[in-house]
């Protein structure tokens, strides 16, 4: 948690779930099936982008990365495949 490389993967994270809750909310309220402005769909997406801060630092005992089971790729260090080299 202390690494550069973690806060990286964290903020991309956080900018990730703020696009889709954003864009998610929008769209939903286009079908009629909430109703949510842009101001309540930007703070939907804040929300939610706080959250996905807190869950990375609450889940980063003992890795890399911001998820349990993540590691961050550093560059020059080579990745393990899987079975079929994805």
């Amino acid at each position: 948690m202390l690494t550069l490389a973690f806060w990286k993967a964290t903020a991309e994270r956080s900018v990730r779930t703020f696009a889709q809750v954003l864009v998610g909310s929008l769209g939903l309220d286009t079908l009629g099936i909430i109703n949510a402005n842009w101001g309540e769909g930007l703070a939907l997406g804040g929300g939610a982008a706080v959250l996905a801060v807190l869950t990375a630092i609450a889940t980063s005992g003992g890795t890399d990365g911001p998820g349990i089971t993540e590691t961050v790729a550093r560059p020059g260090v080579a990745t393990p495949r899987g079975p079929a080299g994805v």
